[in-house]
């Protein structure tokens, strides 16, 4: 089969779904690699590059599409609403989708793929179990807007992070919250502990406390109830607003006593819960700083806006909406094996089985000849009377 990469077309979308290191595998594996002149730029991986894998760059989006049976994007249209709508018209039956769809958060995005009879499998449900860790494309770019999110803090911060020992006195040490500790929350953690930073870090599943200690940070525990904080897939449970007011009113004091709070808690499907009220940041002291990176569902601040700097009586607040492209060269070749991975997962003899007795076949593909085939996103449209 033919795989096809395009630019990406999303604003500022710097990443390439595929990078030229991982083409081998997949030509040894029966397929044929067909490039969009221009999509790994932005990444660095230049079109002589996928060149001298043997990929044919082409120079016509539209001849990508026409040619290539599999496409292979970071963003689609679901992830991609604007720009991608031109996309659809060149959809074709039979033809099959992979990359981020956002199908529980905008399952309208879907509409196209069902009309036009494509196979979509959308890269953030890869179902967390062992087998299906190297596919993990959430937690790969988790891990980089995590480590990402401490730089920007750090380069915002009117603040050294480490301790210093001067002949001009000794710098005392920066103080940092993290606020969710899933896998971005982990990498900032880590992140801010080699910058010097005294680290601590809350997260409504008392599991993760281990994992916190063991990076060097202290675990921020709560007077409230968590028993049944995890779902199945270790994400944290959206909590009702009587909880999350008890856990506002408790966070006040322990958010007044840090310079840098880093927010990521995100539940799938979901808008952001709001951690951090208005009231809060006003007892912060003058210039803390707030990284959201939960922006791009709402943000777990009050006042965060996507993409945007908020003042707010002294205290900054970013809610960077897309951190992993901005570090686009690492997060494309995370991504491309991720997506390698699953490919290589689901060939056989030169071509694309979908066995859904598999777990990883099952979580992640979304829809084929016209239905929606899994079972969350089709809650998701129960809403829409089960239309997309």
């Amino acid at each position: 089969m033919r795989i096809g990469i395009p630019k990406e077309t999303y604003p500022n979308e710097q990443r390439v779904a595929l990078i030229p290191a991982n083409l081998p595998q997949l030509q040894k594996a029966g397929h044929e690699i067909l490039v969009e002149s221009g999509a790994g730029d932005l990444a660095g991986y230049p079109d002589a590059s996928y060149r001298e894998k043997g990929a044919q760059v082409v120079s016509s989006r539209k001849e990508l599409f026409e040619k290539a049976g599999i496409l292979a994007q970071v963003r689609l249209l679901g992830a991609n609403p604007k720009a991608g709508a031109s996309d659809a018209s060149l959809y074709r039956k039979g033809q099959v989708l992979f990359g981020f769809s956002e199908p529980l958060w905008a399952p309208g995005g879907l509409q196209p793929a069902l009309e036009k009879g494509v196979t979509h499998l959308s890269m953030e449900l890869i179902p967390r179990i062992t087998r299906a860790q190297s596919m993990d494309a959430l937690s790969s770019m988790g891990t980089i807007a995590g480590y990402k999110s401490v730089l920007l803090a750090a380069n915002t911060l009117p603040k050294m992070f480490p301790m210093f020992m001067t002949a001009a006195g000794t710098v005392s040490p920066a103080k940092v919250l993290i606020i969710g500790v899933g896998v971005a929350g982990l990498q900032a953690i880590a992140t801010a502990k080699r910058l010097g930073a005294v680290v601590q870090a809350y997260d409504i599943r008392p599991a993760v406390k281990e994992q916190v200690q063991s990076l060097g940070a202290k675990f921020v525990e709560l007077d409230l109830e968590t028993g049944d904080a995890e779902d199945k897939g270790g994400y944290a449970k959206e909590k009702g607003e009587e909880f999350l007011a008890r856990q506002r009113e408790l966070m006040g004091d322990v958010l007044a006593g840090n310079d840098v709070v880093i927010t990521t808690a995100a539940i799938p499907g979901r808008k952001s819960p709001i951690l951090v009220t208005q009231p809060m940041v006003e007892k912060m002291a003058p210039r803390s700083v707030i990284i959201d990176i939960a922006a791009e569902r709402g943000g777990n601040c009050e006042l965060t806006k996507p993409d945007q700097v908020v003042e707010h009586k002294g205290v900054t607040i970013l809610g960077p909406a897309n951190l992993p492209s901005t570090v686009p060269y690492h997060a494309s070749q995370m991504y491309s094996k991720n997506l390698t991975t699953l490919l290589l997962h689901l060939t056989k003899e030169g071509k694309l089985e979908f066995n859904m007795e598999d777990e990883i076949v099952s979580g992640t593909l979304v829809c084929q000849g016209g239905e929606v085939l899994h079972e969350r996103v089709k809650e998701a449209l129960a809403p829409a009377g089960g239309k997309a």
